[in-house]
This record gives structure tokens, sequence and C-alpha cells, in this order.
């Protein structure tokens, strides 16, 4: 998943349901001028996200990212999560880890879909560590699915329509053939969690001087940009940047201008530390 200029490296710790495997990524030959923290969305694992990893790498960055409780190579019943703080706590795990190893720099968190809405809450429940938030078509606001299969008496057998993650068909193709990726139904609780978070995260308010990047495909269709629009004018604070990509699906990084969003997301970083690169 990742070029020869990242090294990687992999490790497990305990979490607050079990153990949670945990990655890194950076390039041993140039010293990193900041932190950026992966956070994946639903059924998914960080393994996904080398790429992105690689570009993050190359523009002067030291990478860390987790599988989630019951997600990946992390322990628990797949895709049940009863409570997303315990995901949170999961997450400020590895932030810690990162800031320990790299005590001087800034630190910036970058969550897709599900990832998002665990970023945002990241945010808002730990304000003052992050020193820049991009969200990524991510889970907040108006969650048209998560109410529709909150409303069903049973939630049905259907896994993820993979055609629906990129214009790219091959990433759809790889996600169906990932046996770290879950391919069966929504599970109610986990459903139930995410609203709940949710509707903390439209309690928690604006993260204030937090600056904030969102990137969103225009025809997402997993999660509706039109929905997300209300979830992200509560969080904007006083610096804020958006980019919706006219034609992409739900998984921007994986898309087939995925290269530009890449450089979008860098940019906005350097902006907001004040990097200089060649």
């Amino acid at each position: 998943m990742s070029s020869a200029m990242s090294d990687v490296t992999e490790w497990t710790f305990d979490g607050a349901q079990g153990t949670i495997a945990a990655r890194s990524w950076h390039d041993p030959a140039v010293t990193p001028g900041y932190v950026a923290v992966l956070v994946h969305g639903y059924g998914e694992h960080i393994g996904r996200y080398g790429h992105v990893a690689d570009a993050l790498v190359a523009n002067g960055a030291a990478v860390y990212g987790l599988d989630h409780l019951a997600h990946g190579k992390s322990a628990g019943e797949r895709v049940l999560v009863s409570n997303f703080d315990d995901v949170v706590d999961d997450l400020d795990q590895v932030v810690e880890v990162a800031r320990h190893s790299w005590p001087e720099l800034p630190v910036v968190m970058i969550g897709h879909s599900m990832g998002g809405m665990i970023a945002a809450r990241y945010a808002q429940l730990h304000r003052g560590v992050l020193r820049a938030l991009v969200l990524s078509g991510p889970a907040v606001g108006d969650l048209a699915l998560i109410d529709q299969l909150l409303q069903l008496d049973e939630i049905p057998d259907v896994p993820l329509d993979p055609t629906i993650l990129s214009r790219d068909l091959t990433v759809g193709d790889a996600y169906a053939a990932d046996p770290l990726v879950w391919h069966g139904p929504f599970k109610r609780p986990t459903v139930a969690a995410m609203a709940a978070t949710n509707q903390a995260i439209k309690a928690g308010g604006s993260l204030g001087d937090l600056p904030l990047l969102w990137v969103h495909g225009a025809e997402d269709q997993l999660v509706p940009i039109e929905g997300t629009r209300t979830g992200i004018e509560g969080l904007r604070g006083e610096t804020f940047r958006k980019h919706e990509y006219e034609g992409a699906r739900h998984e921007v990084f994986n898309e087939t201008n995925s290269v530009d969003v890449l450089r979008d997301v860098t940019d906005f970083i350097d902006d907001v530390l004040g990097r200089t690169t060649s």
C-alpha cells in the first residue's frame, strides 16, 4: 500500500474494549514538520490509506492511524460499536503516541466519512490538541441513511455497493475483494451510536479557532453533500475552507482526481501551519 518513501510501523495497544491495531508512516531521511493522524471510515481499515499517508509523508509529515474497534485488525465483533466515546478514546491514545514521539510538532487530523464524525467529536472533546482538522465526506449533519436504517424493523442484509465509492471502478473492485473490509449489513447498535454521536456533535457546537477544511464529492450517494452541509455550518469557526468536487463520489481520496484532492489537503495544512514547501 505504501511507496518506498515511507517506512511503515505497525503495533497494537490496549484500547477501551480490546486490542487495537495501529500504524505509522515516516521517511527516515527527513525530519518531519508536522504530525498527521488519519481516521478511517465505517467497515474499512487504515490499510486503505497508504497512498494518503505517502502524500502526507512527501509533504513532510509523520503519519499515524489505527483500525477502529471492531474494524480491520482490531478486536471486537465486526462493525459493532455501541458507544463512539470508546473509539474517540482509542484515537486519543494514538494521538498521544504521536505527540510523545514528536513533542515539538503540530498535530493535524484527517477523518473520512464515519471517521470524519469521529474526528469532529475528537476535536470538540480535546480542544487545543489539534492545529487543523480535515473532514472528507464526513458523517455529520442530516444523515438520511442513518435515519432511514433506524426506522426499519429489521436492517436488510445488504452490503455496501462498492460502485458508489469512486468513478475509478478498480477502487470498488479492490474494496469488494479486501478481506479486512466488512461486507455484511449495518448493525443496529452501531447505527444508533452514530446517530447519538451526531447529536453530541451538534450540541458541541463550533470548533472556534481550529482551522477546518471540508472536502466532499458532489455525487456522494452514501453521505450526500447537502445533508453534511448543515453539520459543517455548526462546526466551522474562524478559519474555514471547502472543496466540492463535481462528479466525485464518496471516497474523494480514491477518486479519479485524487492527486488534486490530496494537494488541496496539503496546501491547506501548509497554509495553516505557515509552512513553505519547495
